[in-house]
């Protein structure tokens, strides 16, 4: 591998559109290749602890708060990346819930055989929180399926779910399913994603140049086409 590789931290979220933006910016820095590590915000924020280190992260814009708090990521490397909704997902045949406001979208989870979300995801830690919120949690979880990290649509096609649950962004990026829709007013969130250039990264001035091209025309585009919004 190159010396002059750059090592990105990334969530899982912006993985599907970013092998477009990978090419562009190989095309555009060819000298610059890119060793990206993808992983849930909760398991890069872990890594870090631990004394992992690369040139640059993207993470939600929460945990930047705290990276740079630590003095970890150079606070004025930070750049507002892109908005990420939550969705659900089924397999292509089903029949798809009403689940255009708050009552219809809790009577569609409480009709599923199985709901499928994320422990280690930020998408999943919210969701956690939501059923509480909809006084839910002991029947979505008596027969939930729940991974510790990935794509959880893929559980539909495993037959282990019928429903999944995760920002569309990752929803899309397993073959085979439909996305259903955003989950309505009330149940939303839109999760945000910053990135910044580590305190001791190896390569600053490309890193920073790296995170400036993410936010280039090119590559929102690419973030566009899977329910991704620019910051």
């Amino acid at each position: 591998m190159s010396d002059k590789t750059l090592h990105l931290f990334s969530v899982l979220a912006i993985r599907a559109p970013f092998t477009a933006v990978q090419q562009a910016w190989q095309e555009a820095y060819s000298d610059r290749p890119l060793a990206i590590d993808w992983n849930p915000t909760s398991v890069i924020e872990k890594k870090i602890a631990d004394g992992a280190t690369a040139d640059a992260v993207i993470v939600t814009a929460e945990a930047m708060d705290r990276l740079i708090a630590q003095g970890l990521v150079k606070a004025d490397s930070r750049v507002e990346l892109v908005d990420s909704p939550l969705g659900l997902a089924m397999l292509p045949d089903a029949v798809a819930p009403d689940i255009s406001n708050l009552a219809a979208f809790k009577q569609a989870l409480l009709a599923a055989k199985s709901v499928c979300y994320s422990l280690g995801g930020a998408s999943g830690i919210y969701f956690q929180t939501l059923l509480k919120k909809l006084d839910i949690a002991e029947e979505i979880d008596a027969r939930a399926t729940t991974i510790a990290e990935g794509f959880t649509a893929e559980q539909l096609l495993a037959g282990k779910a019928d429903i999944a649950v995760q920002q569309i962004s990752e929803l899309l990026m397993v073959e085979g399913i439909k996305v259903i829709g955003p989950l309505p007013p009330g149940a939303q969130k839109v999760l945000s994603f910053s990135g910044g250039v580590f305190t001791r990264a190896a390569e600053p001035a490309a890193a920073a140049a790296l995170l400036d091209f993410l936010r280039a025309e090119k590559a929102m585009q690419a973030f566009t086409a899977f329910g991704l919004t620019a910051r």
